[in-house]
């Protein structure tokens, strides 16, 4: 099953790194105001470059993980990602959209 984590990032400003394992990376993206547990609360979620997967398991001073577990992927296209997170704070179907260049919006749909 392909993992997911949610890191909570005090860096110059706080925001929460999504990271998704697929094809041999952690595809990232930076939440600013976090993932939402609340069905159709939209969040910006910015990409950023693709990380190892050794580095979904990173802590440090500034970095914890806020939730972390394993998907299923129902699809993975371009300018869309639809998947059921099972973690121990975020479960159900999720999607990223992408609206503009890096700039995706992460949802939960059910």
């Amino acid at each position: 099953m392909p993992r997911f984590v949610v890191q909570e990032h005090h860096a110059t400003s706080l925001h929460w790194d999504f990271r998704l394992e697929h094809e041999g990376v952690a595809a990232s993206w930076a939440v600013p105001k976090g993932v939402s547990e609340t069905r159709g609360v939209r969040r910006l979620a910015v990409q950023v470059e693709d990380h190892t997967v050794a580095y979904m398991s990173h802590t440090s001073g500034r970095v914890s993980i806020w939730d972390k577990g394993y998907y299923d992927l129902e699809k993975w296209e371009d300018d869309k990602i639809v998947f059921d997170l099972h973690g121990e704070r975020l479960q159900g179907r999720y999607a990223l959209i992408r609206t503009d260049g890096k700039n995706w919006l992460i949802h939960r749909t059910r």
